[in-house]
């Protein structure tokens, strides 16, 4: 599922909300703010040398780039549909035990642009999720990752 670099970008509902928000907040505050800083800073005189100037250019630039990507997000979102599922997939929330060591752990899997792993939301693009979309319940897969193979157990998918 790696469809981002195509374009589409996965989202959960509550994501593209927070994406639309921010980039509201940029237009109708932060952009007007750096308009205002840039016209004060002109009246300053010598451009050329005004470092207020070329400071409030900068994040102009920052932040006109922040708006474009935001846009971009919002226009090639593709909502992760959220419900009941019998096997692994972008959306779903899953827990799995660590064959080895019996731990378990709780993930949610969404697209890369979501990804936070302090939340356990994890990318759809990460070693577990990749091993473990299209199986079910009871399912023993192999996680390939950069510190090694190990394995893990399906033991609930919501």
């Amino acid at each position: 599922m790696t469809n981002e670099k195509h374009g589409v970008i996965y989202l959960t509902q509550e994501g593209l909300n927070k994406v639309k928000e921010e980039l509201t907040h940029l237009k109708t505050v932060n952009r007007p703010e750096v308009i205002r800083a840039i016209k004060e800073a002109r009246e300053l005189g010598d451009l050329s040398e005004n470092a207020d100037y070329h400071a409030a250019r900068e994040e102009q630039a920052a932040l006109e780039a922040r708006i474009q990507d935001l846009e971009t997000m919002v226009e090639n979102a593709v909502i992760i549909k959220e419900g009941v599922c019998n096997e692994v997939k972008i959306g779903a929330t899953v827990t799995i035990k660590y064959v080895e060591d019996e731990e378990e752990e709780e993930y949610k899997i969404v697209g890369s642009k979501e990804a936070d792993p302090s939340l356990n939301k994890i990318s759809n693009e990460s070693p577990i999720a990749k091993a473990i979309t299209g199986h079910k319940v009871g399912d023993i897969v192999t996680v390939e990752s950069p510190n090694g193979k190990y394995d893990i157990e399906i033991i609930e998918i919501k």
